[in-house]
């Protein structure tokens, strides 16, 4: 075991969470990933060391106890979680969500981080320094029609994010939700399609819809997220606590819809 700094990124071997990985391994962390998809581990393990991730669901507490089991027979100390873990949840009217469909989305996208924190948070406090973001979005700032359970999951990761930033400050330990708005690839092209089969249009006229609520008219890049992920984490966040932190080019509004 060496004193590297060391990253736990939950949902890190793909998409954003992987920009991030890589981000923070370009500036000397050694990151460990929490990722349901094995072959994505096997991927991600062969790009940064044969014990950097491991396949677990974090919206299983059971699975998560058996990561951190192996994440401690291999390292001393965490300085950064990104619980970065979520998925986007049914979309539609709030009558026509189904049960099982809402409490994935609330497993997957709220409860994961309690999972996941509890189990840094000894070692942080021994050291008295450590820093912890959670993945929220500005359908947590402003809510979204049609993506209520997200909308809820989001808006509790904010609330987590300020309360553990007011009870771990005296630790040294930092606590920051950030707020992307749409952000480029696969997981947001899934959304529009969806979107457009529930409101039965055109796929092209919701992506406009999307990009139009930003002042800037453009999805947000992941490598900017990466680079908000390193910027807190680093000397120049070090007075950065309690914030949701949009990075959305200036949403101007969620509920600009005129329903056909």
């Amino acid at each position: 075991m060496s004193d590297q700094l060391v990253a736990v990124i939950s949902a890190g071997a793909s998409g954003i969470g992987l920009v991030i990985a890589e981000a923070l391994c370009d500036r000397g962390y050694a990151p460990f990933i929490l990722d349901v998809d094995a072959n994505q581990v096997v991927a991600v393990c062969d790009r940064f060391g044969a014990h950097s991730a491991v396949t677990c669901d974090v919206s299983d507490p059971g699975q998560v106890d058996a990561a951190f089991k192996q994440f401690w027979q291999q390292h001393a100390r965490v300085d950064l979680l990104v619980n970065n873990a979520g998925i986007a949840g049914p979309q539609g009217a709030l009558e026509t969500l189904d049960v099982a469909e809402w409490q994935r989305t609330i497993e997957t996208d709220l409860n994961s981080l309690f999972y996941v924190t509890r189990h840094v948070i000894p070692d942080m406090k021994a050291r008295r320094e450590g820093v912890i973001i959670n993945m929220s979005s500005n359908a947590g700032l402003s809510g979204c029609p049609h993506r209520s359970p997200y909308v809820a999951a989001k808006w509790g990761s904010i609330g987590l994010a300020k309360t553990w930033a007011m009870e771990l400050g005296p630790w040294n330990i930092r606590v920051n939700a950030l707020c992307p708005g749409s952000v480029s690839g696969p997981r947001i092209d899934g959304v529009i399609a969806r979107d457009a089969a529930a409101r039965d249009i055109d796929p092209d006229e919701i992506r406009r819809v999307y990009q139009r609520q930003s002042s800037l008219r453009q999805f947000t890049d992941p490598g900017d997220i990466a680079a908000m992920v390193c910027f807190l984490a680093g000397p120049a966040g070090k007075n950065i606590s309690g914030q949701a932190i949009a990075l959305d080019g200036h949403t101007e509004s969620l509920t600009n819809w005129q329903d056909p």
